[in-house]
């Protein structure tokens, strides 16, 4: 290893007559400036919503236990919560009635029901780790054909909801795949005949991304407006989600201000101006995996990884020389503030120096960990380590104008989505949920992780691809899919895509009990896997975030809920 080490370092240091070519890639400026840094936490205003939410939780906690509600009512009322981002407010009394409700009902309970009714039960089972079966909806299928039967396509609701329900399925539910395939096109058919309203608005929502394939915060806040007849019909439940949604904003504002000032003092920005400045936009992006109070600290500390990690590979891909590339690899595999500073290129040392003092100070936090703090860390720096060397890799397939082979490429480019590197630096701050076991858990390449990883490299690439390549040459999945089988570009898409609907089966399958973690720790995963469709649906949303993250942060931060 240490032969390696020199020997990159000797070549990395050949002088050259040649000015240094570099990869330049011009991004656009932030849109945001330093609004966040001006921003004064109203703690009056914060405890007022607190208070307001204490009572309308109690109110709606009866509701919920409530035994004279039916079973149509207590799960929709379920299936609302969920959406609205607040199931962690009463979580050991969902779990009470689901585990009821679920020994109750059998598939011969739902001889009657609609498709809209079944749907909603179907969703809130699954995602609350149930293995209720798809079974259920083979009686909306024609027994000659085996077709789904035609009248249904009248159900706009129950469209709208058997699609969202069809994207739980895990590999094998035949009935589940065709479902994705008819409501689409159905939903797409109907789409065109609408009258502008409620129903409009919510089949465009649906068409554009269902829900668990976006950001969490963002559906509830759209999932208030496009659905508040139903939310009304429980009284307490539209009044919390009101209030609960102005209490996040006013504590998640607070947070991108630390993160903001943060950012700011580290001065990186202005010593290496060519980095995308996206604080806002990745502090949302890290918003996607847990929405609840308690994980303020743990937020603050994965964005501020991740914005290292933005430095690092905007570095890699849009600034440093082959040789800088390899001596940034090399000081980051060592990890010493001393004989590593001195080999790396003066513009590069105020980043490097960085990264090893924040470490140190996130050793220093000693929250209430379940597993000590140093193990957390490490896991965290080799991830950050393998990181480096991935991106590394890709400059050299870059600079020998190299598509590797689709085995090679994977390998690297899994590592390359910056998923597993997030999800062990989430962990950070998460507190005593995260044990020895569950690091260890963590350790062991779970296929649930991989899948998150695999969901982010290649979304993104086929994003890249599709976008018409607009940060210049670089080899992606799709590219080495070409080689490998001698195939089209639109025919390796298909199957890198398809590949992508294979993981997200694996992702549904790893939720479902009995799970390996605690679903406090899985959640995370699952909703990194959701934010690229949210960041690119359109275009590239993060390095031109004009045309969508602007939004989404508009509404989260700026936009209060009209009580």
């Amino acid at each position: 290893m240490a032969t390696t080490e020199a020997n990159i370092i000797l070549q990395a240091n050949t002088q050259s007559t040649v000015e240094p070519v570099r990869p330049l890639v011009n991004f656009p400026p932030s849109i945001w400036g330093d609004r966040f840094l001006s921003f004064s936490l109203d703690n009056a205003q914060l405890e007022a919503h607190g208070k307001a939410m204490d009572w309308l939780k109690e109110q709606l906690r009866r509701l919920i236990l409530n035994t004279a509600i039916d079973s149509n009512e207590k799960l929709s009322l379920i299936y609302s919560i969920y959406r609205l981002g607040l199931t962690y407010l009463f979580s050991k009394d969902i779990d009470s009635q689901l585990d009821k409700l679920f020994d109750y009902l059998k598939v011969q309970s739902y001889h009657d029901a609609d498709l809209y009714t079944l749907s909603i039960h179907f969703k809130v089972f699954r995602h609350f780790g149930y293995r209720f079966s798809c079974d259920v909806f083979n009686k909306f299928k024609d027994c000659s054909s085996g077709e789904f039967k035609e009248d249904i396509a009248m159900d706009v609701r129950g469209l709208i909801s058997f699609y969202e329900s069809a994207q739980l399925r895990i590999t094998g539910e035949s009935i589940l795949d065709e479902a994705i395939e008819f409501t689409k096109t159905r939903l797409k058919t109907i789409e065109k005949t609408l009258q502008p309203g409620t129903l409009a608005r919510q089949v465009k929502h649906v068409l554009e991304g269902p829900y668990n394939r976006g950001h969490p915060m963002l559906d509830a806040r759209q999932y208030l407006v496009h659905f508040e007849k139903e939310i009304s019909r429980f009284d307490s439940l539209l009044t919390l989600a009101k209030v609960h949604f102005n209490y996040l904003q006013l504590l998640q504002k607070d947070e991108l201000r630390i993160i903001s000032k943060w950012w700011k003092d580290t001065d990186l920005q202005v010593k290496m101006p060519y980095v995308r400045d996206r604080v806002p936009e990745l502090y949302v992006w890290i918003l996607a995996m847990f929405l609840e109070p308690c994980y303020s600290q743990a937020r603050i500390i994965t964005t501020k990884i991740l914005l290292l990690v933005l430095v690092l590979r905007d570095t890699y891909d849009a600034y440093a020389t082959i040789e800088e590339a390899r001596l940034l690899t090399s000081a980051i595999n060592r990890w010493d503030m001393i004989n590593a500073m001195s080999q790396l290129p003066a513009y590069i040392k105020p980043f490097y120096e960085t990264v090893l003092n924040e470490y140190a100070e996130f050793n220093k936090l000693q929250p209430q960990q379940g597993t000590p703090s140093s193990n957390i860390l490490d896991a965290s720096k080799k991830a950050f380590q393998e990181l480096a060397r991935s991106y590394h890799q890709r400059v050299e397939w870059r600079h020998g104008e190299e598509v590797p082979s689709f085995k090679e490429y994977m390998k690297i480019g899994l590592p390359c989505s910056t998923y597993g590197l997030l999800c062990k630096s989430a962990l950070i701050g998460m507190g005593k949920i995260v044990t020895q076991e569950a690091l260890a858990w963590y350790g062991s390449d779970p296929k649930i992780i991989s899948a998150t990883e695999l969901i982010g490299r290649i979304e993104a690439d086929v994003a890249y691809v599709k976008f018409k390549r607009e940060r210049g040459p670089s080899a992606t999945s799709v590219d080495a899919y070409m080689k490998a089988f001698m195939v089209s570009e639109n025919v390796a898409v298909k199957a890198v895509n398809e590949m992508v609907k294979n993981a997200w089966n694996d992702l549904n399958e790893g939720c479902l009990k009995p799970t390996e973690v605690p679903m406090d720790l899985l959640t995370p995963i699952v909703n990194l896997a959701r934010m690229n469709n949210v960041v690119y649906r359109y275009d590239d949303g993060f390095t031109y975030p004009e045309n969508t993250f602007k939004e989404y942060i508009t509404l989260l931060f700026f936009v209060p809920v009209p009580m």
